[in-house]
C-alpha cells in the first residue's frame, strides 16, 4: 500500500501569516509531502503564555489563509481534546482516524534543537520524521541533536520571510497596517473582528 505523504504543521497561529504558509509550501515541495495539515494548538506546553485569540478563532483564520490551496488542510484535533495539546497524542490519534498516512512533523530552525524537550520524544520519532525549515539559506546546527532524532531530520531551506505572529500583534495594537503580512482573508477578518487591538 502506498502511503499518503503528509506534512504535520503544528502551532498556535496566533494569527497565521505569510511565513507560516511558504514554510509549509517549501516543506512539501521539497519533501514531496501530498498535503500538509494545519493543526492548530490548544494549550501548547512550551509556551509561557496562552494564544491571545481563542481557538476557534485562530481555526477559522487557518480556514481563511489556505482555502486557495488544495494541497492544504486545517484539522481542530487539538482544540477538541482537553488538557496540554502533545504532539504525540494528536500523532496517535491522527493515525488511529486516519490509516494509510506517514506524517512528518514541519518545524522551524530555531525549534530543531528544543525536540530532546518534546513530551516523549523518542516514541513520537519511531511515529513521525521531522522536517526543520530554516529562513533564507541558514545553516541548521544539530550537533547536539541525538543520533535518533538526526536520522529523522530533514533540512529544508526556504527563501528569507521575516515575519512573527508576535510581529503582526504587535503592529495592530500599535495601529500599523499588516496588509501583505496575512492573507486578505484573514487580514480582513482581524480587522471586522477587532483581534489583538489591545
Amino acid at each position: 500500500m502506498t502511503l499518503i505523504k503528509v506534512g504535520f504543521m503544528g502551532g498556535t497561529f496566533d494569527p497565521i501569516h505569510y511565513g507560516h504558509l511558504l514554510a509549509a509550501e517549501s516543506a512539501r515541495e521539497a519533501c514531496g509531502l501530498d498535503e500538509v495539515w494545519f493543526v492548530p494548538a490548544g494549550h501548547p506546553p512550551l509556551k509561557e503564555k496562552g494564544p491571545q485569540a481563542d481557538g476557534q478563532t485562530r481555526l477559522e483564520m487557518v480556514y481563511r489563509a489556505i482555502d486557495f490551496q488544495p494541497h492544504f488542510r486545517a484539522m481542530d484535533t487539538e482544540l477538541e481534546r482537553e488538557g496540554t495539546s502533545y504532539t504525540i497524542d494528536t500523532i496517535k490519534e491522527l493515525n488511529e482516524q486516519y490509516p494509510g498516512r506517514e506524517f512528518s512533523i514541519i518545524i522551524g530552525s530555531d525549534r530543531v534543537n528544543d525536540l530532546p524537550k518534546w513530551h516523549n520524544i523518542q516514541e513520537l520519532a519511531q511515529l513521525a520524521r521531522f522536517i526543520g525549515v530554516t529562513r533564507g539559506g541558514e545553516d541548521m546546527e544539530i550537533d547536539e541533536l541525538p543520533e535518533y532524532l538526526k536520522d529523522r531530520l530533514t533540512v529544508v531551506k526556504m527563501p528569507l520571510f521575516e515575519l512573527s505572529s508576535t510581529v503582526i500583534k504587535e503592529r495592530v495594537a500599535a495601529g500599523h497596517s499588516i496588509r501583505f503580512l496575512v492573507p486578505e482573508k484573514v487580514y480582513s477578518f482581524i480587522r471586522r473582528n477587532e483581534l489583538y487591538e489591545s
